[in-house]
């Protein structure tokens, strides 16, 4: 039956590939995808059922997914990755070059005695890649391998038929319809920002200029150059936690608004849930946005509402001793006073928070279940959704319609008050003048942002001239906008906090365990566990907290340890019943973005301790909650099997030896491969220029008129789900920017 949904959310797959790779790299490179998931036919006399022998026979191998993954790489891979690849796959391809990487796996006893890769048994084949995928020194190739792995097997286990259907995914026990609750009865409704939004998607050079008109824009075009000049009071990159906030509060005040965002618009009857199109659409680089040295997978909302459109609905206030470190150390006094407080109520009350839950999904069972059993403090989560909202597939966006993200709350409240909102729109660079106000401290005037559509079929550029501009695309994207507008503050970019993630696993088999459901079912979040310092440790701060995550197939085979093709298969068929926790921690360390997707990041001792930490509780919680084997990501397959026959010696011994290791790139027989899900920091507020991007009103100290408003501005990492501490901040900021508009003036 085929599913009913936006055409971008349906997965459709080019019949056309523009990848470039030659005959003899797709070769090199089908044969490693086979390698890595190879097909693997069962006997006729072995008993199980049709739809897992189904599953063993099939192969990465088979077209056109090898031309998927090359596409997804040149596509969405670092330049330089794609480069060392490209190389690899061409030195396979020859003799010669394929001796060099396997060594004396490619010989045999008969001419030509040295073969190339894809001549080369499966079984000789499969043995290199585990050699590669544990090379200790030759990193680089290894980090090769680990590319073509995640790209493989994140494109076999999302990629669908026109219906909607993986073959993969009945063996594996997914069923996509059931990973959420019935779709809203929205149809016959109109689209909440329909009145007020431009889907440039649908537009040319011949309609946008009228369909701005229409919207009661000031639009002038400059035929000379091929450019829409557009005048309001405020322009705002960005329509997530920071700028759908900053757009209702300066709306409301009766400023007209023009919103940016390269991303598009969905609604409830939109979504498909289907993995791979909702994150290719919906999230930054389709959700694949790797950090220089591809130690860390970054995901970022990039569609109308940001995040908060595909986050997990946690709804967490700002702890109080995370205040109090930004009042005392940072010298913000926003953050110890009455105005932050009620603007945590503001935010809470208007995104619909609700501390009720009436029904746990499977993951959160075993979380709570593991706790108790412990005698460990579990806490409800809050989410911005109903007490029984039962969603498993909020992060490719609502079905039901009941999370109240920005493109459903503010938003709306920004569109009922005249604000437009320009999708697939991209904002380049940001328009400076030089400030000759007397007594500025600031040497530049923002006079607003130059975009291009990211239709082809329109042409012409946009210039946006306003009185304030709003820099609200995340903590990601704000920086390199910044500096490649000539902004030179050392802070913008630097401080970035991204909330590191490693996740461990519990296999509960329905035929021996009490939870009832799936992995993929239920709320995403609404249980969470506190580690924190022991007594005697004079840091008294939480260590890390364990949660519950969204992990789709296709995400799970990424992460997944590869050990061999079989065994990797075995792994999948147990999905629905593996329950993964995830260790996120408060970072001590921080990274840096400049250009986009450019990240370069890594943890110090204090995070990779307070990560141990953290692991190694979750691991106890989930035996604890009756787990029949447990493990981690680690590359090797770090795992054990908790029957009756093991002691607490044994099982104490694994536990100590969990604990976080380096990124495939380094140095060192086993890597991991983190997430963050959080980023913040990278344009922080500051006291003086000195300590920050921008001042205490979100001001920068070079341009005046020009605000950031989004979690760039966050002085440290908040150390819980940080949605309601963004959207907090950017209310507070907004109330500032309406007294800059009020005065005409610079906020003193």
């Amino acid at each position: 039956m085929k599913r009913e949904c936006h055409p971008l959310l349906r997965g459709v797959r080019a019949n056309k590939y523009k990848h470039g790779f030659s005959v003899a790299e797709m070769d090199s490179l089908t044969s490693i995808c086979e390698a890595v998931f190879p097909s693997l036919p069962m006997d006729d006399d072995d008993e199980s059922n049709n739809d897992v022998k189904s599953f063993f026979n099939l192969s990465a191998s088979q077209y056109p997914l090898p031309h998927e993954v090359a596409e997804t790489l040149v596509k969405r891979g670092l330049t330089e990755a794609v480069i060392l690849i490209r190389v690899i796959l061409w030195l396979l391809s020859t003799r010669f070059g394929t001796f060099l990487i396997c060594g004396f796996l490619c010989l045999s006893k008969k001419w030509p005695f040295i073969n190339n890769f894809s001549s080369l048994s499966l079984d000789q084949r499969e043995k290199i890649v585990q050699r590669c995928l544990k090379l200790r020194f030759l990193t680089p190739i290894r980090l090769a391998f680990v590319y073509i792995k995640i790209l493989c097997l994140f494109g076999f286990f999302s990629r669908v038929d026109e219906n909607g259907d993986n073959p993969a995914w009945k063996a594996i026990g997914y069923d996509i319809s059931s990973s959420g609750e019935e779709m809203s009865n929205l149809g016959d409704k109109k689209r909440p920002l329909e009145n007020g939004i431009i889907e440039t998607m649908h537009e040319n050079d011949t309609t946008l200029e009228q369909s701005l008109s229409n919207k009661g824009l000031n639009v002038r075009f400059d035929s000379k150059n091929k450019i829409l000049k557009i005048k309001c009071d405020a322009v705002i990159v960005g329509s997530g936690c920071g700028g759908g906030v900053a757009a209702s509060v300066l709306s409301k005040a009766g400023h007209k608004i023009i919103v940016l965002e390269k991303g598009n618009y969905f609604v409830p009857k939109d979504y498909s849930s289907l993995e791979g199109p909702s994150m290719d659409q919906q999230y930054e680089c389709g959700g694949m946005l790797a950090s220089a040295d591809s130690r860390m997978i970054v995901l970022a909302g990039s569609t109308v509402g940001g995040g908060s459109a595909v986050n997990w609905s946690a709804c967490i206030k700002t702890p109080k001793e995370v205040l109090k470190e930004w009042a005392k150390k940072h010298k913000l006094s926003l953050f110890e006073s009455f105005e932050y407080l009620s603007a945590m109520e503001t935010v809470c009350e208007r995104i619909g928070v609700n501390e009720n839950c009436t029904r746990e999904g499977f993951q959160n069972q075993v979380l709570r279940k593991g706790c108790q059993n412990l005698g460990l403090k579990v806490d409800y989560v809050p989410r911005n959704s109903s007490g029984n909202h039962y969603c498993g597939s909020c992060g490719y966006g609502c079905r039901k319609g009941e999370k109240q993200g920005t493109q459903a709350t503010w938003l709306v409240d920004a569109v009922e008050n005249g604000a437009v909102i320009i999708t697939g729109c991209k904002a380049e660079r940001f328009l400076f003048e030089t400030n000759n106000r007397n007594g500025s401290i600031r040497n530049k005037k923002c006079l607003g942002v130059s975009a291009k559509i990211l239709n082809s079929r329109v042409t012409m550029k946009l210039e946006i001239e306003a009185k304030v501009t709003v820099s609200a695309g995340g903590a990601i994207m704000t920086p390199p906008l910044m500096i490649s507008s000539g902004l030179k503050n050392r802070n913008i970019g630097r401080n970035l906090h991204l909330h590191p993630v490693l996740m461990t696993w519990g296999y509960f088999p329905e035929s021996n365990s009490d939870f009832k459901g799936k992995a993929y079912e239920g709320g995403i979040i609404t249980s969470v566990h506190q580690v924190q310092s022991s007594s005697d440790d004079s840091d008294s701060d939480t260590r890390a907290i364990i949660e519950t995550p969204l992990l789709g197939p296709a995400s799970l085979a990424t992460l997944c340890p590869w050990e061999s093709g079989h065994d990797f298969k075995q792994r999948m068929l147990k999905y629905p019943r593996t329950s993964h926790l995830i260790t996120i921690i408060r970072d001590k360390a921080s990274g840096q973005v400049t250009k986009e997707g450019r990240i370069s990041y890594k943890l110090n001792s204090t995070d990779k301790e307070n990560m141990r930490s953290g692991l190694q509780q979750a691991v106890r919680i989930l035996i604890a909650a009756g787990a029949v084997e447990v493990g981690t990501h680690r590359s090797d397959g770090q795992r054990i099997k908790c029957n009756e026959n093991i002691s607490e010696k044994e099982i104490e011994k694994f536990i100590d030896s969990v604990c976080p290791v380096e990124a495939a790139l380094s140095p060192g027989e086993n890597w991991n491969l983190y997430t963050s899900a959080h980023q913040m920091g990278s344009c922080r507020m500051g006291v003086n220029e000195k300590e920050g991007g921008v001042d205490e009103n979100g001001q920068s100290w070079e341009a005046e008129g020009l605000f950031v408003c989004d979690a760039s501005l966050l002085p440290s990492a908040v150390g819980v789900n940080p949605m309601i501490t963004i959207q907090s901040t950017a209310y507070c900021v907004s109330n500032r920017i309406l007294d800059y508009l009020g005065k005409g003036t610079q906020v003193s």
